[in-house]
């Protein structure tokens, strides 16, 4: 638990829940930042800043989708950022809690590398730009802050979606190659598995863009006027990602059935060439078995040129067919 209390023209950072107490209770705006759960900080939520404790609940579990709720004083937000995992397809989802006030923004999250973490080292390096903002005239100045922290959530969706381009252009080149032999199996899993990523993103993306969208209408007081274009610009952002997401899923689905169709094809070509053989043995099968049956009346029984004409017979018929299977171009 950490937070940056900006109090009488100071910035400082305290980890006491005292001092967080005092300085909220003097008038000053305050940014907490939360990982885990800790009795203190449900304390200082309940009692200090009078979040509801439904709103606590669900910032200390980890919820499905992302949601927004407009409480009395203040607005609580739930959106997911998104973590790439070492390959594309594993799409992880990280919960990002926000609870915005007049004077109070509570952030909380368990991934180190996340919007927050990012923010907030980049509020510790200059904190006059923290001072600045919430500094600023007019309604909820810390507000500046909470848009900064959404805003670079969704950028980090755009790298992450990229990534998705790139696989499918890899996998389209090798279908040709792979579908229908032994390394198509695995190729149809990294397909899968891409589909299945981008169906974990888009079922989340689907309701983190309304939230979005309703932050982008100014349809709560915690949001200031000045405030709203840099919203509409941040919904506009993820609106991309949505869109793209929902084109490469798209083209997965395309490239799934371009695989299946080339497997099917090399499947029918096997076939073919195997039917084409067998239709040349069949005749010579037939000659070999009636010089096989061995009856004392049959003339070319005793007739010393009777096996090569036998093998003269048989070659002379597979090359008649063979020339036949050519002539139709079948082969």
């Amino acid at each position: 638990m950490r937070a940056f209390i900006y109090e009488a023209g100071a910035l400082r950072v305290e980890t006491s829940a005292s001092a967080m107490e005092e300085a909220y209770k003097k008038g000053g705006h305050l940014w907490l930042q939360l990982a885990e759960s800790s009795p203190e900080a449900t304390d200082l939520m309940l009692r200090v800043f009078q979040i509801h404790p439904l709103t606590v609940e669900d910032i200390w579990k980890d919820c499905h989708l992302p949601k927004i709720e407009d409480f009395e004083h203040y607005l609580h937000i739930i959106a997911h950022a998104v973590k790439p995992g070492d390959r594309c397809g594993e799409t992880e989802l990280q919960e990002v809690d926000v609870v915005l006030g007049e004077r109070l923004l509570v952030t909380r999250t368990t991934d180190a590398t996340s919007s927050v973490h990012v923010v907030a080292e980049e509020l510790r390096r200059n904190p006059k730009l923290f001072a600045k903002v919430v500094a600023e005239p007019g309604a909820n100045g810390i507000a500046w802050v909470a848009h900064a922290v959404l805003d670079r959530l969704v950028d980090d969706y755009l790298p992450f979606v990229d990534r998705y381009d790139e696989e499918i252009h890899r996998l389209e080149a090798m279908i040709v190659a792979r579908a229908g032999t032994r390394g198509g199996q695995a190729l149809m899993s990294e397909i899968l598995s891409l589909k299945r990523g981008l169906q974990t993103l888009r079922r989340t993306a689907v309701h983190q863009r309304e939230v979005l969208l309703r932050l982008s209408r100014g349809e709560f007081d915690e949001i200031p006027n000045d405030l709203k274009p840099f919203f509409r610009d941040v919904f506009d952002h993820f609106s991309r990602v949505t869109d793209l997401a929902d084109g490469y899923r798209e083209l997965l689905t395309s490239l799934l059935d371009v695989f299946l169709s080339v497997q099917s094809n090399r499947m029918n070509e096997v076939m073919k060439t195997l039917t084409l053989i067998s239709t040349i043995m069949l005749p010579l099968t037939f000659i070999a078995g009636v010089y096989g049956m061995n009856f004392e009346s049959m003339p070319e029984l005793h007739w010393a040129f009777g096996y090569p004409f036998a093998l003269s017979l048989m070659f002379g018929t597979a090359v008649v067919i063979f020339g036949w299977f050519r002539h139709k171009k079948w082969v």
